[in-house]
């Protein structure tokens, strides 16, 4: 995963171009039926329009003797990420309200963009912006804005249900290892493994896309799909370092999703920071959106914006590391386990099932008849596809082993089934 992320992190990228379909081709190189889409500019996803294509293939300050002072060709977080083309002479003066340089850190140039407002700009650090000197400057970004398409990848593996789980990822920033590689290359040897299973019940769908207007266009074309099958989702981003591991939930809190993440962390010997949903930042947003409303949460290592090297050029590859992206990928893979190896049973009957005509409630009604059916009454309340039996146990303050009994019984009367 570690020379994954090593490969992939001098492209350039960006929310839309040819950046964007080169890390998507090399994913493509990594994962079996991986297929790469495109949605064409100007096209109405929801509330939001699919901006025109970006590329940039060059930019620089050149000071007054010739030098170039700051270039993008030695580290691409430079250039304000969809910077419109210049070519100009500026005094010191005057270039100072296109520069921006991070507030706390002297060393580290940050990660600035303006995806839908015209304008250009530079990032550098505070070093090196002291050391520019007085000018007069030639400032040049060669970059276009065309029409073309915003592009995604994704590969369905096929399980023996229609269920589906959901992992969806972001690959558009450029120069950036936590932020940015750790999610794609870790989601990347997740789906490998999950092709390796001897058997699988879910439907594994993984999501390659652009952050916020990726995940917007995504759920343009495949909402009511997704909705009808998808039973517990994750985004997975900034999970390759070695600091501490971390939850964000749903909006719901207690989705499939949610709970398979809780069960993973009490069982789980590693520490974790649990945040709320009002500190979302990511693509949970809109997933978790009104009217979309998917069970999906978001599983890091250092949540995004909490540590000290997010959006900045500090995010490198020695901030990643291979054990650290290890450890990602073998959390998700605890939470695989648990999704395959937990059943969840969902009831053949709309409404309530008359439980008496199948021979499994008194026929004489008394003081005492409900009592008698509690356990099982109770134990196919429960059985809507998305809770495990371990969880109905506690839910019914059951056994185990009682609420195994019970599932056995509606099993055979055909009152419940595996999953949707």
């Amino acid at each position: 995963m570690h020379q994954w992320a090593t490969e992939l992190f001098p492209i350039c990228r960006s929310i839309t171009g040819n950046g964007l379909r080169e890390s998507l081709r090399y994913i493509a190189s990594l994962i079996p039926g991986f297929e790469i889409q495109e949605i064409p500019s100007g096209s109405t996803v929801f509330d939001w329009v699919v901006p025109d294509e970006w590329n940039v293939s060059d930019a620089y300050i050149e000071d007054s003797s010739g030098t170039r002072v700051i270039d993008f060709k030695n580290n691409s977080l430079h250039v304000v990420n969809y910077s419109t083309a210049v070519d100009t002479t500026l005094t010191r003066t005057e270039l100072e309200q296109y520069l921006h340089t991070h507030p706390y850190s002297e060393t580290a140039i940050p990660y600035v963009t303006s995806y839908y407002s015209p304008r250009w700009g530079f990032c550098l650090s505070q070093n090196q912006k002291q050391l520019l000197g007085d000018g007069p400057f030639h400032v040049v970004i060669n970059s276009s804005h065309t029409k073309g398409a915003l592009s995604y990848g994704d590969v369905v593996i096929k399980g023996e249900s229609e269920e589906e789980i959901l992992i969806s990822t972001y690959l558009c920033h450029p120069s950036m290892a936590n932020n940015e590689l750790s999610g794609p290359v870790v989601s990347a040897a997740l789906a490998r493994s999950v092709l390796q299973m001897d058997s699988r019940h879910y439907t594994y769908r993984f999501v390659f896309i652009p952050e916020t207007i990726g995940s917007i266009a995504y759920l343009s074309k495949h909402l009511q799909h997704l909705k009808r099958t998808v039973r517990a989702g994750w985004v997975l981003t900034c999970i390759g370092d070695e600091r501490a591991y971390s939850f964000l939930p749903s909006r719901n809190g207690n989705t499939l999703a949610d709970r398979v993440s809780k069960q993973m962390i009490n069982e789980s010997s590693d520490h974790f920071d649990i945040y709320s949903y009002l500190d979302r930042g990511s693509d949970e947003r809109q997933y978790c959106s009104p009217r979309v409303d998917l069970p999906v949460a978001s599983l890091m290592r250092s949540k995004y914006g909490t540590y000290p090297e997010y959006h900045t050029s500090l995010d490198d590859l020695n901030l990643v590391t291979p054990t650290g992206l290890d450890g990602g990928l073998k959390m998700m893979q605890s939470v695989i386990g648990i999704l395959e190896n937990e059943k969840r049973w969902n009831s053949t009957a709309a409404c309530e099932a008359q439980l008496g005509k199948r021979g499994l409630y008194p026929s004489l009604s008394t003081a005492e008849s409900a009592k008698e059916v509690a356990g099982l009454v109770n134990v196919l309340a429960y059985c809507d596809g998305t809770w495990s039996e371990r969880e109905i146990a506690e839910l019914c303050l059951l056994s185990k082993s009682e609420v195994h009994e019970y599932i056995e019984v509606l099993s055979r009367a055909g009152l419940i089934h595996l999953g949707l």
